[in-house]
């Protein structure tokens, strides 16, 4: 009696496992998911130098959603302020490109976030002893992309931090940009999202180092249209799948973004 019970609880194991999430009609006869990204933001996705092929946690997690889905990941370069209108318009069914979730971004897209994140403050190394804590920051300049929700956060830090020496913001054409100016020593210190932090210290040994902690917190998300309520719901049970299973934290480890886990992915938790 007990083998058949075992091997009836094994069978249904395996039943549970090999079960099929349901896709659009659509996407499921075509046999991709048309992906949107811009290679540009290690270590969430970018080119490998060596073999200009596409690397990067969101490639391995998207290439493993794939799997769970019985589907192909196409993905597809295209530009960051073509972002939206590639989803609005129909031309991905997804966004998968370390894209953050923004209340103002739900009337276009949901979001399935998997992954926490937040603006950190940064200095050059050589400078590391006049930034003991984040309070030096205060009458500073400070840089980060002007195309991010980081200038808005930066203020709201200050405001509440700085009084009456508030940080002096300088916005870049981006987080490369604002490291180019931190060399230059035209700003004193820059922003950017801590899941990028591991990647660039790596790239450039001794250059930077981060200070105290993320002044807000914010999440990751891949963006789906937000009429496509079943491709959503796949998305959504893939990632619950890969997090249950273990390959959600191996793939967080491989690209040093521990920190940035969530136990279970959210759907618009973004403001």
């Amino acid at each position: 009696m007990k083998r058949l019970l075992v091997a009836a609880a094994l069978l249904g194991a395996v039943s549970a496992s090999a079960m099929a999430i349901e896709l659009p009609a659509e996407i499921a006869k075509r046999g991709s998911i048309k992906v949107a990204l811009v290679p540009n933001y290690p270590p969430m996705e970018f080119r490998d130098p060596a073999t200009n092929t596409l690397s990067g946690f969101d490639i391995d997690f998207g290439e493993a959603i794939g799997r769970k889905l019985g589907i192909k990941i196409e993905w597809q370069e295209t530009s960051f302020d073509q972002f939206m209108p590639s989803v609005s318009t129909g031309r991905v069914d997804a966004i998968l490109s370390g894209f953050t979730d923004y209340a103002s971004r739900h009337e276009t897209a949901t979001f399935i976030d998997y992954l926490r994140t937040g603006p950190h403050f940064f200095v050059q190394q050589s400078r590391a002893s006049e930034f003991k804590d984040m309070a030096a920051f205060c009458g500073k300049k400070v840089g980060a992309s002007r195309r991010t929700m980081f200038p808005t956060m930066i203020n709201a830090w200050s405001e509440k931090s700085c009084g009456s020496t508030p940080v002096v913001f300088v916005g870049t054409d981006g987080s490369a940009d604002a490291r180019t100016q931190l060399k230059q020593g035209r700003i004193d210190a820059a922003v950017q999202g801590n899941e990028t932090l591991p990647s660039i210290m790596d790239l450039e040994p001794g250059a930077y180092t981060p200070v105290g902690t993320p002044i807000a917190q914010q999440f990751i998300g891949i963006a789906i249209p937000v009429k496509e309520k079943a491709l959503q719901q796949a998305m959504l049970e893939a990632v619950d799948a890969l997090i249950a299973d273990g390959s959600y934290k191996t793939l967080l480890a491989k690209w040093k973004l521990t920190d940035n886990a969530l136990e279970k992915a959210t759907i618009n938790a973004g403001q």
